[in-house]
């Protein structure tokens, strides 16, 4: 709706990885097919947020996507910004080229102030906060009639 599919995938795929333990890699197939989304978009999404430092990547075997420290804390505006490359909320909501107070489009007046709800809601909610709620069976952040949320066990360590 507002944003565009690349970061709705973002999103969805951030909080399906911050609602697995810490530290599991998990395998961009595994979360295509439970976000019922096309894999190998998926999968150039997350390799582009492992390249710029939300996620940790590991290759062959146990290999796959990980938060870095620190990536749940993250908000929906930070995750667009890293994933379109400019803020939300620039954009012309008719798609004219330029928009701004001096050059207002015919719904910009009436836009702000929604405009500003939307970017204060967007900044508040973090994708740790998010993949706690799905844990918690409060949201959901796959199809209705799709796979309930599989949350991996957590490694007890190897003993020597």
């Amino acid at each position: 709706m507002l944003l565009s599919k690349t970061s709705e995938y973002a999103l969805q795929a951030l909080i399906y990885l911050a609602a697995q333990p810490p530290g599991e890699p998990v395998l961009s197939r595994e979360i295509s097919e439970y976000l019922r989304v096309p894999g190998q978009y998926l999968a150039k999404i997350l390799q582009e947020l492992a390249k710029r430092g939300v996620l940790e990547s590991y290759k062959g075997r146990g290999g796959g996507f990980v938060l870095r420290s620190g990536a749940e804390q993250m908000n929906i505006l930070e995750v667009v910004e890293v994933v379109e490359g400019h803020p939300f909320g620039q954009e012309c909501v008719l798609g004219l080229k330029a928009c701004a107070d001096e050059t207002a489009c015919p719904v910009h007046y009436a836009w702000k102030p929604i405009k500003a709800q939307v970017i204060d809601l967007l900044s508040r909610q973090t994708i740790g906060t998010m993949a706690e709620a799905v844990r918690g069976g409060q949201y959901r952040i796959y199809l209705p009639g799709g796979p309930e949320l599989r949350l991996r066990p957590v490694r007890e360590p190897a003993s020597r």
